[in-house]
C-alpha cells in the first residue's frame, strides 16, 4: 500500500470528528476537515506538518504557501498566520499530521549525530515548504500507527519521533531546524523577542527594549525579525492583540470596545479600523459570521 494512502487511512481512523485533535503521543496532533474552510487566523507553533490527503494554503504576512501530500511545512517560530483548507470533501477529507518541534530533542539528536549548525548561518522565513521523501512519510506512518498500540507508545513513540527529526535534519530544511536548537542562533534570538512580545503585547514597547531581551542591536533585531516572521515587531504585536480580541469576542467575554481595551487599544475607533482591516469585517459582523461556522473548525491550523 502507498504510504500516503496508509497514513491517510490512519489519520481518518483516529480523527473521526472535524478539527484538530491532540493524541496520546506527546506533540502529535491529527487534523481533519470534510469541507473547504474560510481563511482562519491563528498563532502557529513551531512544528512540522505533513498532509496525508487534501490541500491547504497558509499566509505569513504577504507570503503565500500552498501545499499538499507532495510537500511538508516546517514552522520555525510562533507565527501569526492565515490558513485555510482549499481541497476537501466528505468523501475525501483533508487529513494532516502535525508534530510540534521540541528544541531540546533537536539539540540532543544533533549532538548524537555529530552535526552542528553552520556558524553565522543566515536567517530565513519562519515558514518553509520542502519535498516529502518516502522515508519521512514512512516514519510518520509508524508514529501514527502506535495510536492503535497504546502500550507501545512510551517506548516506541520516542524512537519514531527521533527518526522523523533525523530525517528532517538531513533534509532540505536541516540548517533551519538546527537554528531552532542552538541557543545563540539568530532564530533563537528572534524567538526570545517573540516570547517577550507574547508576554507584554498589551503594553506599548520600544524596539530597544525588545532588542535587549533578544541580545541584539535594535537594527539587527528589526532586520532579522522581519526576515523570520515577514513582519516587524510592532506588526507582530498588533496581530497578537487582534487575535486575542477576536477570541474574547467569540467566547462572549467582552463587547468590542471592552475587548479592544483589554488587549491594549485606547481608542475604540482605531481598534475597529484595524480589526476590519485584518479580518475583513467590523467586529460585530465578523463575530456573527464566525459563530455561524462549525466551532470545531475555528481552531483548525
Amino acid at each position: 500500500m502507498d504510504t500516503h494512502i496508509e497514513l491517510a487511512k490512519m489519520v481518518e481512523q483516529y480523527s473521526s470528528a472535524e478539527g484538530m485533535h491532540p493524541t496520546a503521543i506527546p506533540r502529535l496532533h491529527l487534523i481533519r476537515s470534510s469541507t473547504v474552510t474560510e481563511p482562519l487566523h491563528a498563532l502557529h507553533v513551531p512544528a512540522v506538518c505533513l498532509i496525508a490527503q487534501g490541500r491547504k494554503q497558509v499566509m505569513l504576512g504577504p507570503q503565500l504557501f500552498e501545499y499538499d501530500p507532495a510537500k511538508y511545512l516546517v514552522v520555525a517560530v510562533d507565527a501569526p498566520i492565515v490558513a485555510h483548507v482549499t481541497q476537501a470533501s466528505a468523501d475525501k477529507p483533508y487529513l494532516c499530521v502535525r508534530l510540534d518541534l521540541d528544541p531540546t530533542l533537536l539539540g540532543q539528536l544533533m549532538l548524537e549525530a555529530g552535526t552542528g549548525a553552520a556558524p553565522n548561518a543566515s536567517v530565513s522565513q519562519s515558514l518553509q515548504l520542502s519535498t516529502v521523501t518516502p522515508e519521512l512519510v514512512d516514519a510518520f506512518v509508524r508514529l501514527v500507527k502506535l495510536l492503535g498500540q497504546p502500550k507501545d507508545i512510551p517506548v516506541l513513540a520516542p524512537l519514531a519521533e527521533r527518526e522523523i527529526l533525523y530525517r528532517l535534519l538531513l533534509g532540505e530544511q536541516g540548517e533551519r531546524l538546527k537554528q531552532i536548537a542552538v541557543a545563540e542562533s539568530k532564530v533563537q534570538q528572534v524567538n526570545r523577542a517573540i516570547g517577550w512580545i507574547k508576554k507584554n503585547y498589551r503594553e506599548p514597547f520600544s524596539i530597544e527594549s525588545v532588542a535587549a531581551e533578544a541580545r541584539m542591536s535594535a537594527s539587527a533585531l528589526h532586520a532579522h525579525f522581519k526576515a523570520v516572521t515577514a513582519m516587524s515587531p510592532l506588526q507582530y504585536q498588533k496581530q497578537l492583540r487582534l487575535q486575542e480580541a477576536r477570541r474574547l469576542l467569540l467566547i462572549n467575554a467582552a463587547d468590542a470596545a471592552t475587548a479592544g481595551h483589554r488587549v491594549g487599544y485606547d481608542s475604540p475607533s482605531q481598534f475597529s479600523r484595524e480589526y476590519a482591516r485584518t479580518f475583513g469585517l467590523p467586529p460585530v459582523r465578523d463575530i456573527a459570521r464566525m459563530k455561524s461556522m462549525p466551532p470545531e473548525l475555528l481552531g483548525l491550523n
